[in-house]
């Protein structure tokens, strides 16, 4: 379903562990907005209780995706970056045929 790469794994590790939450899930979802048309969005969750979410594990790492944004993001890859451009998550998103200079929104039409 999506994938994400070993820099990825350890920067949302980081994240998790700054909001001190022991059970806290990272939410990755798709909303209207962003110069293409959808834009990726990323939440933390302490304590999801919806029960239609796809979970993921990675690493011990727990990543929530809802079933219309599973849709847009099959097949996503996520890397983590921060070089000269600034830190940041990079989408590869095989689903996307268009997507605006920043890499933050797409389109899938």
């Amino acid at each position: 379903m999506l994938n994400l790469t070993e820099n990825a794994i350890q920067r949302i590790k980081v994240v998790l562990s700054e909001q001190e939450l022991p059970d806290a899930k990272l939410r990755i979802f798709v909303e209207g907005g962003g110069c293409s048309g959808l834009s990726y969005g990323f939440m933390i969750e302490d304590n999801p209780t919806d029960g239609t979410d796809f979970e993921f594990d990675y690493e011990n790492v727990k990543v929530l995706v809802d079933p219309v944004s599973a849709e847009y993001i099959d097949g996503i890859t996520i890397d983590f970056k921060d070089d000269i451009e600034g830190a940041r998550f990079v989408m590869n998103n095989p689903n996307a045929k268009t997507t605006c200079g920043c890499g933050s929104s797409f389109s899938p039409y």
